[in-house]
């Protein structure tokens, strides 16, 4: 490459979680980052938000607040050192806290160094944060250039706060996921969700025991790791269920054999945006029963692509289920639905191109950054 060349590369700089604990966030900074490293007009950089310490200062890790403390430290020393080399800061960010410690003081330092900021908000929870954390959330969130999110939801939500958002979604790797047409489906089912409250994996247990009523045999795999685990598997031995097993967290590569291993993949969040499950499910034709929180409704129809059910309805999600393995017609249905819109949505050579003309209208000063909307508000 040329020294001309190399001069009008788009530097980005993308702050987010990184895989040490796989998650959502996590997951999709990932795809992003090696995505854009393959288009030759932009330069990517990353900064983790979830940094590792030294060896000698590891142990300070495991102490409890005292973690907070130092991985923010260097977090913010990081920042400190690299933003000054970029064009433009894009920013992962959830809510709450993680808010306040992660995103806030990239974005405040982006416009410190003069830099153009994006971001990126992906969090289901934004209406309670917006409404409870509003008088510090929102003058951070309109220092940026341009506020992204991944869902027409979530834009939502936004416009109702007075912030203009556009919508670019997540990035599937359809060459890590394989369709598979299941037929006969059997009752073979996952939940791949953090084991927290606002996921609700109890509601997946409690229609899983109804299911095993009339399907004596059916077998569950929840994956996951959080703070509900113990309580989750009591849950599970007072329900008195049986071939339903515990995997703990699973990395994400090894998480397409799981879902490859299933035939129905139930989802009970009482909060939530984009679940990056439902598509990696969509991917790998897995039939998807999923509660109807938050942004579901936007990358789920249902009857169409999958079966929605009311949140916390355990007894609608059992029946929901059973109507896919009493109908031979209707998952095939469903998943070849679901393949051919994820396909179109989220493939990611079409993603990229999306962030691409965002660097690009920020990158150029001549150009007006326009803050409307990116891709399908439908998303």
């Amino acid at each position: 490459m040329s020294g001309a060349e190399a001069k009008r590369r788009i530097r980005v700089c993308l702050v987010a979680p990184a895989l040490t604990i796989p998650g959502g966030q996590a997951i999709q900074a990932s795809r992003l980052y090696q995505g854009l490293r393959g288009i030759p007009s932009v330069e990517v950089g990353f900064v983790p938000t979830n940094p590792v310490l030294p060896r000698i200062l590891r142990p300070l890790q495991r102490v409890r607040y005292l973690r907070t403390i130092v991985t923010v430290v260097k977090y913010v020393w990081t920042l400190l050192t690299s933003l000054a080399s970029y064009d433009v800061v894009h920013v992962f960010s959830a809510s709450y806290w993680s808010f306040v410690l992660n995103p806030t003081p990239a974005v405040l330092l982006a416009k410190l160094y003069r830099k153009k900021v994006i971001l990126n908000y992906r969090s289901g929870e934004a209406e309670d944060h917006l409404r409870r954390w509003g008088r510090t959330a929102i003058p951070v969130m309109r220092q940026a250039d341009a506020l992204v999110v991944s869902s027409g939801f979530l834009m939502g939500v936004f416009a109702s706060a007075g912030l203009r958002a556009r919508v670019i979604p997540n990035i599937i790797d359809f060459e890590q996921f394989r369709f598979r047409e299941r037929r006969p489906l059997r009752p073979l089912f996952l939940a791949n969700r953090h084991l927290e409250p606002l996921y609700n994996v109890a509601c997946v247990l409690r229609a899983f025991a109804r299911i095993q009523r009339t399907l004596p045999d059916a077998r569950l795999v929840v994956a996951g790791e959080g703070s509900q685990r113990a309580a989750l598997e009591q849950l599970a031995r007072e329900l008195g269920l049986r071939h339903c097993e515990f995997v703990g967290r699973v990395r994400p590569e090894r998480m397409p054999g799981l879902y490859d291993a299933a035939d129905i993949y139930l989802n009970a969040p009482d909060v939530d945006n984009m679940p990056g499950s439902i598509l990696e499910a969509f991917a790998s034709g897995v039939p998807v029963v999923t509660t109807d929180a938050g942004g579901i409704p936007f990358i789920l129809r249902h009857l169409d692509t999958g079966l929605l059910v009311p949140r916390g309805d355990d007894a609608a999600m059992a029946s929901a289920a059973l109507q896919l393995l009493e109908d031979p017609k209707l998952a095939p249905r469903l998943t070849a639905a679901a393949f051919d819109e994820c396909h179109h949505l989220y493939a990611a050579e079409d993603v990229l191109a999306q962030w691409l003309r965002v660097y690009e209208s920020l990158s150029d000063t001549r150009a007006p950054i326009s803050v409307g909307v990116v891709g399908e508000s439908s998303v």
